[in-house]
């Protein structure tokens, strides 16, 4: 993994630009867009920095603020992403992991096609699996993709259970 600034990845992002995050739906439709700054990039991946800016949003497990720090990875051949989230004061609330596609990079955006499925992982190790009636409601997603999703799952909870990066600052 390259941590030089400037240096072009695989992905086509360099490390210190400002990139377009698309959440997409399912299906393939834009849900919301945000900046984010590419801070490392590796064959077939990249680490963001972003900023929550939209209003407050509590989600019962944890509260998404303005100004709260979110350090986000991004994989073309995985079908998750992470999202490490810290308040302003740099606190850790814990991660949230998509299920989605694989994520496609283009030369100033990243997108990510959700498939509703998520893993909430608190500060403390414990973890909650998140939207599991929106995921088996939703048409859009095949067989193969319900498949990939939940081996896709399974392997965010073991990089949890084996405190695998970047779950390698949590409590034994």
């Amino acid at each position: 993994m390259s941590e030089g600034a400037h240096e072009m990845s695989q992905t086509g992002l360099v490390v210190e630009q400002t990139v377009t995050v698309r959440k997409l739906s399912s299906a393939g439709a834009e849900v919301f867009a945000y900046p984010g700054v590419v801070a490392q990039t590796w064959p077939g991946g990249a680490r963001l920095d972003a900023t929550w800016t939209r209003g407050e949003m509590a989600l019962g497990y944890t509260t998404f603020a303005p100004g709260d720090h979110f350090i986000e990875w991004y994989f073309a051949d995985r079908w998750y992403n992470i999202m490490e989230v810290r308040s302003a004061g740099d606190t850790l609330k814990g991660w949230y992991c998509n299920v989605t596609y694989p994520a496609q990079f283009g030369h100033d955006s990243i997108s990510y096609r959700d498939l509703a499925l998520d893993l909430w992982v608190a500060p403390d190790g414990a973890m909650t699996t998140l939207d599991e009636d929106e995921f088996a409601a939703d048409a859009a997603i095949g067989a193969t993709a319900r498949a990939q999703a939940l081996a896709a799952l399974a392997d965010l909870r073991a990089l949890v259970t084996r405190r695998v990066a970047p779950f390698d600052m949590l409590p034994e």
